[in-house]
């Protein structure tokens, strides 16, 4: 995969922003490629490089019906020329989906498990199945997050971001997270707002710092209460500001991740949680192509450009 351009940086105007003195800024890391977008591209990058270099000849990687990561990763792994397997989590997933649909166009095989074995899917007996039923295989987790996952995030960051106070993102499996976390400057603060429901974010993400030893020089923070349910829930409140979002600053958003991250800086903007002349950057990590399968399943329309 080649080194992608810098993602755009969109500045927005709105009378709140002007009437709270702070700065708002989307870096659309979802503009960086049509299939393998936002944080999927960093992701993947050094995954495939290592995939390559290692000999194996497949790629092998778990994720649910209408998983980013199943889509970037059978997008990737057909670019670089790599046969994929994507292990599906449920029996019922329905293989017509836009999601799944793309990812057997790009020559993915999908092998659908049940729930339970899915839960078991780290261990060694079950990864020793998958080897008896594949042959060998490169071994991409659920998300994308390990290592070479966060030597790619690290590059998301640069000189054109230097500027900002507070960088925003939301947290799926947390690679993209830290790292952030392991590149922003003194003055930043770096801001996560999780998309599972659950305190146990906070654990994961001080534990996913501790292992791959990162240590942020400016500040950093997870925010656990705008999940909207869990992974996966919507409200209609956060169906209404995706909707409005994009008639009002034409930037597409996703209701599991990128939604639910602009839904809460606009409210903690508005509550003045930011002082004043804050310079925040809201990383756009894509997704989008999750809206497609949405609007077939609930009839809800949302804009994926």
């Amino acid at each position: 995969m080649l080194v992608p351009p810098i993602g755009t940086i969109q500045y927005i105007t709105h009378p709140l922003l002007r009437k709270k003195a702070v700065d708002f800024a989307v870096l659309r890391l979802d503009q960086i490629d049509d299939e393998v977008s936002g944080n999927k591209f960093f992701k993947l990058k050094y995954n495939l490089k290592a995939a390559k270099e290692s000999g194996k000849k497949t790629i092998l990687t778990f994720g649910g019906a209408f998983s980013n990561h199943i889509f970037a990763t059978a997008s990737a792994a057909h670019a670089a020329g790599l046969p994929s397997i994507g292990v599906i989590r449920g029996q019922d997933a329905d293989l017509g989906n836009p999601t799944l649909r793309h990812a057997k166009e790009m020559g993915m095989v999908l092998r659908l498990v049940d729930r339970e074995s899915y839960r078991n899917k780290d261990s060694p007996e079950f990864l020793d199945k998958l080897k008896e039923e594949f042959g060998d295989f490169y071994l991409i987790p659920e998300g994308g997050t390990n290592e070479l996952a966060i030597a790619g995030t690290k590059e998301i960051l640069g000189k054109e971001t230097a500027g900002f106070s507070h960088i925003c993102v939301s947290i799926g499996t947390g690679g993209t997270f830290a790292g952030l976390a392991a590149t922003i400057k003194n003055h930043q603060n770096l801001l996560g707002f999780s998309s599972l429901k659950g305190d146990f974010i906070y654990r994961q993400i001080s534990e996913m710092l501790a292992k791959y030893e990162i240590k942020p020089k400016g500040s950093h923070a997870v925010h656990a209460e705008y999940h909207f349910g869990g992974y996966g829930k919507t409200k209609p409140e956060l169906i209404g500001f995706l909707q409005w979002f994009h008639s009002e600053f034409g930037i597409p958003l996703d209701p599991i991740y990128t939604g639910k991250l602009a839904f809460a800086l606009w409210d903690l903007i508005g509550k003045d949680h930011f002082a004043k002349q804050s310079r925040i950057l809201m990383i756009h990590t894509g997704g989008l192509q999750g809206n497609e399968g949405f609007s077939e399943k609930t009839g809800i329309i949302l804009p994926a450009t």
